[in-house]
C-alpha cells in the first residue's frame, strides 16, 4: 500500500474529480505532513501511526471526505452545514474543492479522537 496506488486511484479518474481530489490530497498533506498514503478499504487514505486518519473516495455525483472515524462529523457539528453527509462520510461537488481550514478541522478532530 502506496502512494503509487493513490496515484493509480486518481490516474483512473476523470476531471474535474480528478483535480478537486488532488487538491484535497495536498490539504491533508499540509496537516499531516508525514502521513503514509495507503489503500484502505479500497480508496485514498492517510495514515498516521497506523491509524487511518483520513480518505477520499470519487462517486457518481459527488466526492467524499471520509474521518474513518463515526464520530468525527458529530464532533464538528455546525462546521459542516450546508455539506450532505451520512455518519461515516462528507459529501461535496465534483468541481470544488473543500476549504483548506475545513480539512484541517476535520484531521485535526480524528488526531484528537485518537489521542482520547
Amino acid at each position: 500500500m502506496t502512494a503509487d496506488e493513490v496515484d493509480a486511484y486518481l490516474a483512473g479518474l476523470d476531471e474535474p474529480k480528478r483535480g478537486t481530489l488532488e487538491a484535497l490530497r495536498r490539504s491533508i498533506r499540509a496537516v499531516v505532513p508525514d502521513a503514509e498514503e495507503c489503500i484502505s478499504y479500497g480508496v485514498p487514505a492517510f495514515r498516521v501511526g497506523g491509524q487511518v486518519v483520513a480518505g477520499f473516495a470519487a462517486f457518481k455525483n459527488h466526492l467524499a471526505y471520509l474521518p474513518h472515524s463515526g464520530k468525527v462529523l458529530e464532533d464538528l457539528g455546525d462546521v459542516l452545514t450546508g455539506y450532505e453527509r451520512t455518519t461515516g462520510s462528507l459529501h461535496f461537488a465534483i468541481d470544488e474543492p473543500l476549504p483548506d481550514e475545513l480539512v484541517r478541522s476535520l484531521v485535526e478532530a480524528k488526531l484528537a479522537r485518537l489521542r482520547r
